[in-house]
């Protein structure tokens, strides 16, 4: 959801931005003893061949790492769904680095937009992981404009002119890809007609307390505030047996661009779709632009994402959503309602046992 351009006035995001590119230490072979116990801690022993260190291809395994950041393990590859760990206000509330992202060693980085709080980590782990950039080609040059000498590799689908509701397809080693080009979070008049109740959680500051900021993590926050949206992304990841949809924003299609309902409804089935529920027309329409993704998509398995306390003090916690969630997903019909699985922070961070799926 979030941009924040205020605190990027302080004039210390273009002063800092070299300290903030701090080096990360580079990954390691699949095989190496780093790269198998980071991999074992966020996708399990079960998912993770012990001597290779390879993910196992009859598993689909996700870890949540904050906002809508994610450790993919799926048709025997790693991937991260966008690159920020969260510690811009508090620091450690989310048990992961960067650094711990890159020991990963992930084949390729997706993301869904540009703001700081889904890319800030983006260059910095592309860079010592090796892994490829997937994105709108303003996210590619924003993301490589983080440093000052990248050699990762980017992959740009569409830019600025891509049309909404643009979809395309590409593979991934054994995993085919759709990206389509939609809407980020944005306030719209109440709609008389498929509005829902306006919902904004009381903001939670006391994590600040328990888990509070260092300078690492302002100097590094503060230089990617200005980062700009470039696009935004919806991915669907498929393999034999298994669809993930995955979206880090939610925007208001139903006055801005209807037609991409008829886009997502075209694609194959979903399994799993993983939303943001947290954006700025909550405060008019509560979780109706949610709700419409998923009755345009009818996935198997809903998980709200986008809704934890990465921000103390505007943000609240993940469980304030449950209530307005359950509400919200009653108005679709029985028949095409999906399962809701909820996550809470922080005791659903990078635990994979609640997104582990058999294939």
């Amino acid at each position: 959801m979030c941009r924040i351009p205020g605190l990027g006035l302080f004039g210390l995001g273009d002063r800092l931005a070299t300290i903030a590119a701090g080096q990360l230490q580079p990954a390691a072979g699949p095989a190496d003893a780093r790269t198998i116990a980071a991999r074992i801690r966020f996708f399990g022993a079960d998912a993770i061949d012990g001597e290779s260190g390879a993910p196992r291809t009859d598993r689909v395994v996700l870890s949540w790492i904050g906002c809508t950041t994610y450790a993919l393990a799926i048709g025997g590859a790693v991937f991260l769904l966008d690159a920020w760990v969260p510690r811009l206000t508090s620091t450690g509330y989310v048990p992961a680095t960067p650094q711990d992202l890159v020991d990963l060693a992930p084949a390729a980085i997706f993301i869904g937009h540009g703001h700081f709080d889904h890319a800030g980590d983006a260059a910095r782990i592309a860079q010592a992981s090796g892994a490829t950039v997937h994105g709108t080609a303003e996210h590619c040059a924003n993301i490589t404009a983080q440093l000052g000498d990248p050699s990762f590799a980017t992959a740009p689908h569409g830019d600025a002119d891509t049309p909404i509701g643009t979809r395309e397809d590409f593979t991934v080693g054994a995993v085919e890809v759709t990206v389509i080009r939609h809407l980020h979070s944005a306030r719209t008049p109440p709609d008389p007609v498929d509005g829902s109740p306006r919902f904004f959680p009381r903001p939670e500051p006391g994590v600040v307390l328990a888990h509070p900021p260092t300078l690492a993590g302002l100097v590094q926050g503060v230089s990617r505030l200005r980062d700009p949206e470039g696009g935004v992304l919806l991915y669907q990841f498929r393999v034999p047996g298994f669809a993930l949809v995955w979206h880090d924003s939610t925007g208001p299609l139903t006055e801005r661009a209807p037609h991409v309902f008829d886009i997502l409804a075209a694609l194959p089935a979903t399994d799993l779709q993983i939303g943001a529920v947290q954006g700025y027309n909550q405060i008019s329409n509560g979780l109706r632009d949610p709700r419409t993704y998923i009755q345009a998509l009818t996935p198997a398995l809903f998980v709200p994402s986008h809704h934890d306390n990465w921000l103390p003090g505007l943000t609240a916690s993940a469980a304030t959503y449950d209530a307005p969630l359950r509400t919200e997903l009653a108005r679709i019909p029985a028949a095409q309602r999906p399962d809701l699985r909820t996550m809470h922070d922080p005791t659903d961070y990078v635990r994979p046992q609640r997104l582990t799926f058999s294939l």
